[in-house]
């Protein structure tokens, strides 16, 4: 992957960034997570971006965004280092360890998990407390810190108070305090340390947020950080023993995606986000730059069904108490009619709003918060969440009569609708088009609620004929108007010469047989049409309404994936599968999105979608290798 930098591979110096242009790649970042809310930690030890409290809240660390927006750097100094990175086994806690000439230090983070937490309950009491612990391994290491938390998106430079305790800091709301040694000197909102560490000197930090006109954070001394540090982990490795059984090719990869999952879930109401960040572009210097700090029906619905394969899918519940409350409440929308995202607590209004003080990350501007696809028209959703209720209807259990009911609602607005155009997907901003994806998905609606029977009550059964019936057309419509003779295969619309990868989910939902000749075509005519050199594939390659160009879409590339495993070409599925996954980093992390040619991660990181697509590709291959006993000796690891 030509030009692509991989952390711990190159000397790195300890020296500040001093502009956008120097940010770190994408593929830098490693993600912490308390299952409510986020920081990424790059190669260098620096904490660049941090939103307490919630995933989609203001941020108190954004020189991911802006290197003037505030961060938290804790590294060696004086001189050339090497670092690298893993996560503690079967956790989200980083470990990094630097390297110089004179001694070896570890340096240990993690967003903290509630006391005691165990399994199924892990993130439901999180303290809201960031720990860093720097320990020296051997010989000797001259450590700088420095402390610039800048709370409102970057806005708000607020005076930093010492204590014995260490540095007391409010604003915007905000209450932080910096629990541990005493800095050495503060200057303009910046606290910095700087230290000579020998053999078992170590430095022990814990940062705590709070609301302002709460009681004000209680610094914790060492000892009780160091004993909730451990019992973090050991509350991560209870959830990923309890939950994660999967065995097949690729286990770690697969079960670590699980676990990534995991993380960008709120664990208060069960929501699942679409990405960690706000606004990381999807090519450099590029305007494709959205808020995906929410969630989506359409990526949590994915999400619960890759967690079926990932982990025990006990969160579906949660997960389906909290789209019941959201889109069966006073929104809105009607009856059965969902809005395509919504906060982490169900929140409505994502009206998008652009942060012009930022610069972006290397100079890609706007920032965004908020997104506006909530209030778009996207008729799949349907068919993504009854195809995760179907999947997940065992561990579900029997259905109370309220979810059933909306349920049956959510059906019956697939039935009455798959004829209308919307903006489908891939949240086009041209005038709304007839896509086959959505009307695809809306057929998965009723294939879905005929295939969960009683579950969907009486309400349900007085619906099956009806249900059935139009199932029926919309299959036919597809067959007959989602082909394009001219083409050779299923296009993006009816009556578009467009292809689109979305158009691989004919076979995966089981619409379309993989081996059908027509099928068939349009696998390989997107997997010509679509690819990039690297193999990778583009979404699509029409007009969508928006400014810019995009990467190749790690999603998608899975997709082509699942759709060689289920033409029994585990060969093809295979490569392609070790080509797409190759360009996770150092720790297992993928974005959106990767650019074709230099190799760099891009779009909003982590993203959900991509580990779903990762984990249902494995999955697949696995399958179609089980189904195919001749095929052996994957090489997955």
């Amino acid at each position: 992957r030509p030009g692509r930098p991989t952390p711990g591979d190159a000397v790195v110096s300890a020296e500040p960034r001093s502009g956008a242009a120097d940010q770190r790649p994408i593929a830098d970042y490693a993600l912490l997570s308390d299952c409510q809310s986020a920081a990424l930690v790059d190669g260098d030890g620096c904490v660049v971006w941090y939103c307490p409290s919630r995933f989609d809240g203001p941020s108190v660390f954004a020189s991911l965004l802006d290197p003037s927006a505030g961060e938290w750097r804790l590294s060696p100094s004086g001189g050339e280092f090497d670092s690298t990175r893993r996560y503690l086994d079967g956790s989200l806690v980083l470990e990094t360890t630097f390297s110089t000439a004179s001694g070896e230090a570890w340096l240990t983070d993690a967003l903290l998990l509630g006391d005691g937490e165990r399994g199924h309950g892990i993130g439901l009491r999180s303290p809201h407390v960031l720990v860093r612990v720097f320990e020296m391994r051997a010989g000797t290491m001259d450590v700088a810190g420095a402390f610039l938390p800048r709370p409102e998106y970057g806005l708000v430079t607020p005076e930093l108070a010492v204590g014995t305790t260490g540095v007391l800091a409010e604003s915007a709301g905000m209450r932080f305090r910096l629990a541990g040694p005493p800095p050495d000197r503060v200057v303009r909102g910046e606290a910095r340390w700087d230290r000579r560490l020998q053999v078992g000197d170590r430095l022990v930090f814990a940062l705590h947020s709070a609301p302002g006109d709460g009681p004000e954070p209680q610094p914790w001394e060492q000892a009780e950080v160091v004993r909730r540090l451990a019992d973090t982990v050991a509350a991560w490795r209870s959830w990923s023993q309890l939950h994660q059984r999967y065995e097949g090719p690729w286990r770690n990869l697969v079960l670590h995606s699980g676990r990534v999952l995991q993380g960008l879930t709120y664990a208060p109401t069960g929501a699942v986000i679409a990405a960690a960040t706000t606004s990381l572009p999807e090519t450099v210097g590029g305007s494709r730059n959205w808020d995906y700090r929410y969630a989506w029906i359409r990526d949590a619905s994915m999400t619960l069904r890759a967690q079926g394969i990932a982990a025990c899918p006990d969160e579906a519940t949660a997960f389906l108490a909290w789209v019941v409350g959201a889109a069966a409440g006073p929104g809105p929308g009607g009856a059965g009619r969902m809005q395509v995202v919504y906060g982490v607590a169900g929140e409505y209004d994502l009206s998008e709003r652009e942060l012009p003080h930022l610069l972006g990350w290397r100079a890609s501007s706007p920032v965004r918060v908020g997104n506006d696809a909530c209030a778009q028209n996207q008729l799949d959703l349907g068919g993504e969440l009854l195809d995760a209720v179907h999947r997940l209807a065992d561990q579900l259990g029997e259905l109370d009569p309220a979810t059933a009911e909306f349920l049956v609602a959510v059906v019956d607005e697939a039935a009455a609708r798959w004829q209308e155009p919307d903006n489908s997907i891939w949240e086009s901003r041209i005038p709304r088009q007839r896509y086959l994806y959505s009307a695809l998905m809306c057929w998965v609606a009723l294939d879905r609620g005929l295939a969960l029977g009683d579950r969907l009550g009486p309400l349900g059964a007085q619906r099956r004929q009806s249900w059935r019936k139009t199932a029926a057309l919309i299959a036919s419509t597809i067959s007959c108007e989602g082909w394009n003779e001219t083409v050779g295969a299923y296009t993006q619309a009816f009556g578009s010469t467009t292809l689109d990868a979305s158009a691989l989910m004919l076979a995966i939902t089981g619409l379309i047989p993989a081996g059908d000749p027509r099928m068939r075509a349009t696998v390989e005519r997107i997997a010509e049409e679509l690819s990039a050199p690297c193999g990778l594939l583009y979404r699509y390659l029409g007009e969508d309404g928006l400014d810019g160009d995009e990467a190749t879409f790690l999603l998608c590339t899975y997709w082509l994936v699942e759709c060689y495993a289920l033409a029994g070409e585990l060969d093809r599925a295979t490569e392609l599968f070790e080509r797409a996954t190759a360009y996770a980093n150092d720790v297992g992390l993928l974005s959106e999105e990767a650019d074709p040619y230099s190799g760099q991660l891009l779009g909003n990181f982590p993203q959900s979608l991509s580990h779903v697509g990762l984990i249902n590709a494995a999955w697949a291959i696995t399958e179609a290798a089980r189904l195919l006993p001749s095929k052996k000796g994957l090489r997955g690891r």
